[in-house]
C-alpha cells in the first residue's frame, strides 16, 4: 500500500467513524427503555442489545482517544446514557439473579465494566455464577462460547477453557472451502475474531493457520459482499483485518462504506432504502453505524500502533 492510499485510508476510516458516534449520540433517545422495562426483557434485541452495541462502539472509540479526540465527550455521553438505561447495573443484576443460566447480563456488562463501570452485586454474582460447572456446561455455538468467555476476560472473571480449543472448535478453527460462507456463518466467522482477539487487544492471539487463511480469503470476502450491498457485514470484515497481526484493508473498502454513509453519519445495513421514520431507522441500521465506529477506530488504532502486544 503506497503512502498516499495508507493517508487516505486513515482519513475516510477517521471520517465514517467520526460521524457514524455522531449519529448514535445525537439518536440515543430512540433506544430508550419502555418506562415499564421488567428484567424479565420481553424483547431483547430491541434495546437491550443494542445498549450493549453502542457501549461497545463507546468503548472502542475511547481507546482511540488519541486518534479521535472530538469524540471523547460524545463517546462518554453513550456510556452514561446506557448505563443509566440499565439502572446504573441494577437491571443487569436483576435479570441474572432471576435467569442464572443467561450469559447476556454478563455479556452486555462487559463493555461497561472496561470502562469502568461496575456494579458491586453483579459482580459478586457473576463471581459465583462461573465459578459453577453449570455456567459454562450451558449448550451454545462455539463462536457464542467465546463470546462468553471474552466477557467474563473483560470483566475480570476466570474462563473455563484454554482458547487454542476454543478455537478450534469453531467453523474459522477448522478453515473450511472459504467459497462456501454463508451470511450466517460470515457473522459467526467475524465474531470468533472479535473475541479471540479481544476486539484486537490480542492479534497475536489467532493461530498462525487461523491468520494466513483469513490474510488469503479477507480481500475475496470483501468484495463479494461489497458487490450485493452487505454493508453491515462489509463493515464487521473491515473489523476482522484490523484485528489481524497486520492489517490490510485497502483504501477502496473505506470509500465504498464512506460513499454510503449518510450526511448524518448513519451507515445502513444493505442497499435497500432507508426508512424515513427516525424510530424505525435506528431500529434498522443502528447496529451497522455502531460497527462502523469500532471499524474506523480500531482501524486507526492499530494505524497508530496503540494497539498492545499481549
Amino acid at each position: 500500500m503506497s503512502r498516499d492510499e495508507a493517508v487516505e485510508r486513515r482519513d475516510l476510516a477517521r471520517q465514517v467513524s467520526a460521524r457514524a458516534l455522531g449519529w448514535l449520540h445525537r439518536n440515543r433517545h430512540l433506544g430508550s427503555f419502555p418506562a415499564d422495562t421488567s428484567a424479565e426483557l420481553a424483547d431483547p434485541d430491541g434495546v437491550y442489545k443494542p445498549l450493549g452495541e453502542s457501549a461497545l462502539a463507546a468503548g472502542m472509540a475511547r481507546r482511540a482517544a488519541g486518534v479521535l479526540p472530538d469524540e471523547e465527550n460524545a463517546a462518554r455521553a453513550l456510556l452514561e446514557f446506557g448505563w443509566d438505561q440499565l439502572r446504573r447495573g441494577d437491571l443487569l443484576y436483576e435479570r441474572q439473579l432471576r435467569y442464572p443460566a443467561m450469559t447476556d447480563p454478563l455479556e452486555v456488562y462487559a463493555p461497561f465494566a472496561a470502562a469502568g463501570y461496575r456494579h458491586g452485586r453483579l459482580d459478586g454474582l457473576l463471581a459465583h455464577l462461573t465459578a459453577t460447572g453449570s455456567y459454562w456446561a450451558v449448550e451454545q455455538l462455539p463462536n457464542r462460547r467465546l463470546a462468553v468467555a471474552n466477557a467474563a476476560r473483560l470483566t475480570g472473571l476466570p474462563v473455563d477453557g484454554d482458547w487454542a480449543s476454543l478455537t478450534e472448535a469453531t467453523w474459522l478453527g477448522r478453515r473450511p472451502e472459504p467459497w462456501l460462507l454463508d451470511w450466517m456463518t460470515a457473522y459467526c466467522m467475524t465474531h470468533t475474531v472479535f473475541h479471540v482477539t479481544d476486539w484486537g487487544r490480542r492479534p497475536h492471539a489467532l493461530p498462525d493457520p487461523v491468520v494466513e487463511y483469513l490474510t488469503h480469503w479477507l480481500p475475496v470476502w470483501m468484495e463479494v459482499w461489497a458487490e450485493i450491498s452487505e454493508w453491515d457485514l462489509l463493515a464487521e470484515l473491515v473489523i476482522v483485518d484490523a484485528c489481524l497481526p497486520q492489517p490490510r484493508c485497502t483504501a477502496d473498502v473505506w470509500r465504498r462504506l464512506a460513499s454510503v454513509q449518510r450526511a448524518d453519519g448513519l451507515v445502513p445495513r444493505d442497499g435497500k432504502p432507508v426508512d424515513s421514520g427516525e424510530r424505525q431507522a435506528f431500529t434498522d441500521h443502528h447496529h451497522t453505524t455502531a460497527v462502523a465506529v469500532m471499524a474506523g477506530a480500531l482501524t486507526l488504532l492499530r494505524d497508530s500502533d496503540a494497539v498492545p502486544v499481549d
